[in-house]
């Protein structure tokens, strides 16, 4: 699967959070293009706040997977991880991270701060940032909207 196909997976798990209301953010994570876990954001239903897509999808990886290594694999997520985010992808030693809409309160990737490719930590991720950027936005200020009753 491409980028493309892979975000487009990533998308519809964040309109299955949306229609839990929890904040719309998807993700997945594939090897070689196989999709081999996926979440959405779970904070409001768990009311744990680590429950981020990210987070839930590393967790469900690494059982697939049965290593908490995820070399070799690459993370698909609608919005920019934010630190907790972006630092268990490091930790998980994922070689790349693909994401759609910056996030400019939290980012962690590109915006804020640059957790992925920091010198000092021992493992570095590849970024491809802004993929379906539009419509990974457009959910989210949709559904804040919705939430304000506009």
């Amino acid at each position: 699967m491409t980028d493309d196909a892979l975000m487009l997976e990533a998308l519809a798990e964040a309109h299955a959070g949306a229609r839990y209301r929890e904040v719309p953010i998807g993700c997945v994570i594939a090897r070689q293009g196989r999709i081999l876990a996926r979440a959405h954001d779970m904070r409001e239903s768990t009311n744990d706040p680590t429950a981020h897509a990210e987070i839930l999808a590393i967790r469900r990886a690494a059982r697939v997977t049965g290593t908490w290594r995820l070399a070799g694999c690459a993370l698909y997520a609608t919005v920019e991880p934010c630190a907790m985010c972006a630092g268990a992808i490091v930790l998980a030693r994922l070689d790349r991270v693909v994401y759609g809409a910056d996030s400019p309160k939290s980012g962690a990737v590109r915006t804020l701060f640059r957790v992925l490719e920091d010198p000092l930590l021992n493992h570095r991720v590849d970024v491809t940032c802004g993929v379906r950027a539009d419509q990974a936005a457009s959910l989210l200020q949709a559904f804040f909207r919705g939430l304000r009753g506009e």
